[in-house]
């Protein structure tokens, strides 16, 4: 896997221009905590396309709580990468076992199957 540099991220940084900030009214009542309250709230409020989500203990509530946007999780999308040769699953392995030591996903067993499955492409 490569590892980015500072002009990648100089890159990504000086685009600081297309990133925009927006509130939303919270539901106080709403089962999750603030974040994903927020993302869920804004995805439905701009009818987005896509919801990347990597919160695997409340998938079920965060996917139900999505009006007519489709629900994509990181394994699911590190997969699509492979399988459109974005990325190779080498590649894709080493992202999802970095991402997993910090999410603390060593145990689950959605990342598990995406793990097997990235191994057998």
């Amino acid at each position: 896997m490569t590892t980015d540099t500072p002009t990648q991220r100089r890159a990504v940084l000086d685009r600081d221009d297309a990133v925009s900030v927006t509130a939303v009214t919270l539901d106080a009542d709403f089962p999750l905590d603030d974040g994903e309250n927020a993302a869920v709230t804004l995805a439905n409020d701009l009818e987005a396309a896509l919801f990347l989500c990597d919160e695997f203990n409340s998938l079920g509530l965060v996917h139900a709580s999505l009006a007519d946007t489709r629900l994509v999780t990181t394994p699911t999308l590190l997969s699509v990468f492979v399988r459109n040769d974005q990325l190779s699953s080498t590649d894709a392995l080493a992202i999802l076992d970095s991402i997993s030591d910090v999410r603390s996903w060593e145990t689950n067993s959605y990342v598990k199957r995406a793990r097997t499955l990235l191994n057998d492409t």
